[in-house]
């Protein structure tokens, strides 16, 4: 990370990470708002910085489309793949939470699957794998249409996908009661992903955003706001249909502009207090930090006769004991596990020759798509809960 751009976007992940672990160990009630908005953060930023990359390798003179995407794929499983199965093989191996009858599905990268067939959050202790098998669903099929379809038609095919994705919410209406699969499949969220796409890809033609996006973003987010915190619950599905709609489309232009902004570099106190090394810290580890946070959750709640604070709840003792625990956890995988890895990553540029270093040595995208995260979809609009659970006793045994 060479500049402000990138150390700002490194930024962003801290700040969609502590949202996660603020809803999953502090919020009352469970409620999962902040989570909803930081996986929405994460959502963007990666379909933003996955194109960003593979468009920068195809404007390159030496590009060849067979090694960028070899390399693209070869990238992310180093990045993607060692810390997340050993996550698995740790919960196979003890069983945790009974989470043994689902392990093929989550290896598989379908968890979202799993869950919206269930239609229950069960086991709840890899819940947040939802939204890693929708990036890496995402990364499957993305690179291939950046770096194989005419360039100029890129902007048209990103519009294409977040209509389709907005389509797709008219299904629930005619379907009947929503269940999970409203939003887990990939469709509910491949808006925000294209969103980050499309930025991307005007921006790599231009420096600056359209004039309805900057004039009308505030607009946007304070009308997400009030509904969210302001609506009266609604009194019928059709009602309840519409502020679900609102309250998941209303976000990503907002969201949109706070990434482009940061991929520039924000200036002033903000810019600043953007580029703390604490700041910075957490955004590096962030993916750790969001694949092990529920493990240690479910290993601190065990652990309760033993802990002088209350981590049974969600709260300050919990916030405090399993926050810590989940950075020092997320701390020592980086240094010792994930780092030593992530540096193979040098010997798969994107593009070979001349344009080696420069394509190579930008900030890359394996830290960018977590959440997701990073988070749980937004809370049931009927009184519905989080999946994970405000009170874990520690008669909860596996």
């Amino acid at each position: 990370m060479g500049n402000a751009r990138d150390t700002q976007l490194d930024a962003l992940r801290a700040i969609a990470v502590t949202m996660v672990l603020y809803s999953h160990f502090f919020a009352a009630g469970g409620s999962s708002f902040w989570g909803h908005i930081g996986v929405r953060l994460f959502f963007v930023l990666s379909g933003f910085l996955i194109t960003r990359l593979l468009l920068e390798a195809r404007a390159a003179a030496e590009f060849e489309t067979g090694p960028a995407l070899k390399s693209f794929y070869i990238r992310r499983a180093l990045r993607i793949f060692p810390p997340y199965f050993a996550v698995l093989g740790f919960v196979w191996l003890v069983d945790l939470e009974q989470s043994r009858g689902s392990l093929a599905w989550h290896a598989l990268y379908l968890s979202n699957f799993w869950y919206a067939a269930q239609n229950e959050w069960t086991p709840w202790l890899l819940c947040h794998f939802w939204s890693l098998s929708i990036e890496e669903q995402f990364y499957i099929a993305w690179p291939l249409i950046v770096l194989l379809a005419p360039r100029q038609r890129l902007e048209a095919i990103c519009i294409g996908v977040i209509m389709l994705s907005l389509a797709y919410r008219f299904y629930w209406p005619i379907a009947g009661t929503p269940g999970l699969a409203r939003d887990l499949l990939p469709p509910a969220s491949m808006d925000a992903l294209a969103s980050g796409a499309l930025l991307a890809a005007y921006r790599s033609r231009t420096a600056g955003l359209p004039q309805w996006l900057r004039a009308g973003w505030p607009g946007l987010a304070a009308a997400f706001f009030v509904l969210q915190w302001f609506a009266p619950a609604p009194a019928n599905p059709v009602q309840e249909w519409g502020l679900w709609l609102l309250l998941q489309i209303l976000p990503v232009a907002p969201l949109g502009v706070i990434v482009a902004s940061c991929s520039t570099g924000i200036g002033g106190r903000v810019g600043k207090l953007l580029e703390l090394p604490p700041l910075l810290g957490l955004g590096r580890i962030s993916y750790g930090v969001y694949l092990y946070h529920p493990i240690v959750l479910a290993l601190v709640v065990k652990s309760q006769p033993w802990i002088p604070l209350n981590v049974s709840e969600q709260g300050p003792g919990r916030f405090l004991v399993a926050g810590t625990a989940t950075l020092m956890l997320a701390s020592v995988s980086w240094l010792l596990f994930e780092k030593p890895l992530n540096s193979l990553k040098r010997h798969f540029p994107y593009v070979a020759g001349k344009g080696r270093g420069a394509i190579s040595a930008g900030m890359d995208v394996g830290n960018a798509g977590w959440l997701a995260a990073g988070a749980y979809p937004g809370r049931p609009l009927d009184g519905g809960t989080s999946p994970l659970p405000r009170k874990l006793h520690r008669t909860d045994r596996s």
